[in-house]
């Protein structure tokens, strides 16, 4: 009796293995891991986080529910840029980075091998209007570019929106890769001009909004605040030339 017992057990600890390692399988490590991933697809840096001083950075609300954080995302100085690898989706910026008024802020993005880290693309560019960084009433707008010319212009306020629609816009503007592998750079840009804010890619004005639009109940704070960079997940991405003037 004893040993018929031991068996059932025996065999009920081998189904438990068998489901893990079927999920594990399928699913990837477990969140939080190297190489994990949400229901979204988020899948964890090696040795991530913030390793350039005068930067923090955030994971968006849905990642953290899914257990991740900006240790699963990573962004280091190599030379004279910015490498950010995601990850999760994340937004980084420096806590003394901020406009108000008329501005401009943009940045060269360079994929050196696009959708290295992905089966379809996913955009990248700077974000403006940053407010409660860091907390659970963070808002900002965002303007990133794809690889495969479409654009998204969004925000968190602290809800998610969509200024462009759920899968955002092509155009001419955005630069495409040839192929998956190769290089894409991509210059992106926020302007707050008056009663406007524009999102410009490689020169062109690819998107222009009220800012009564954007400043009101479930959106922006303000479109002064904080600005930075801003990574869908699982993107490997070079940064150089980020800057602010004043309009």
């Amino acid at each position: 009796m004893k040993k018929k017992i031991v068996l059932i057990v025996f065999a009920s600890l081998l189904a438990v293995v068998a489901l893990v390692a079927a999920l594990f399988y399928l699913k990837g490590p477990f969140v939080g891991f190297p190489g994990s991933r949400t229901a979204d697809g988020s899948r964890a840096v090696t040795d991530g986080g913030v390793k350039f001083a005068g930067w923090t950075g955030n994971v968006d609300a849905a990642e953290q529910k899914a257990g991740m954080s900006i240790r699963d995302a990573k962004l280091a100085q190599e030379g004279d840029a910015l490498h950010a690898t995601t990850g999760p989706a994340s937004t980084f910026w420096m806590n003394d980075a901020k406009a108000s008024g008329n501005y401009t802020v943009r940045a060269t993005f360079n994929e050196p091998k696009y959708m290295n880290l992905n089966t379809h693309p996913y955009p990248y560019g700077v974000f403006i209007g940053g407010n409660d960084m860091g907390t659970a009433d963070q808002t900002d707008l965002y303007c990133a570019a794809y690889g495969n010319g479409r654009f998204v212009v969004r925000g968190f306020g602290p809800a998610p929106f969509k200024m462009n629609g759920f899968l955002g816009e092509a155009n001419g503007a955005v630069h495409r890769a040839a192929e998956k592998g190769q290089p894409v750079i991509q210059d992106v840009a926020l302007s707050v001009k008056g009663s406007n804010v524009e999102c410009s890619i490689n020169g062109t004005v690819v998107g222009r909004y009220d800012k009564a639009m954007l400043v009101t109940g479930g959106t922006l704070k303000s479109t002064d605040g904080t600005y930075g960079l801003r990574f869908a997940h699982n993107t490997d991405v070079m940064v150089t030339g980020l800057t602010m003037t004043k309009d």
